[in-house]
């Protein structure tokens, strides 16, 4: 069991929370509609990015295999034609 004045003294973590969270309070609410809304604008864009890049990986990964095949088939109608 412990003291009931144990409880009362607060560690320095805790009070440098409290304090932080009151400087929001200090911040207007224009400033705080701001941030608020460049966090969910950035929120919501990286949905976009990620789409994109995955449909850009994709599309490059065709084009190699595309370009492979187009070269090696290339070479070798060259050499039929060649050895004739």
């Amino acid at each position: 069991m412990g003291k009931k004045d144990a409880g009362a003294t607060k560690l320095p973590v805790d009070q440098y929370r409290k304090q932080i969270g009151k400087q929001d309070y200090k911040k207007t609410k224009s400033a705080l509609k701001a941030t608020r809304l460049k966090a969910e604008a950035k929120k919501s864009s990286s949905g976009f990015k990620d789409a994109f890049l995955v449909i850009a990986a994709i599309l490059f990964f065709v084009l190699c295999v595309y370009a492979f095949f187009y070269l090696n088939l290339s070479t070798e109608i060259n050499m039929d034609l060649d050895v004739d």
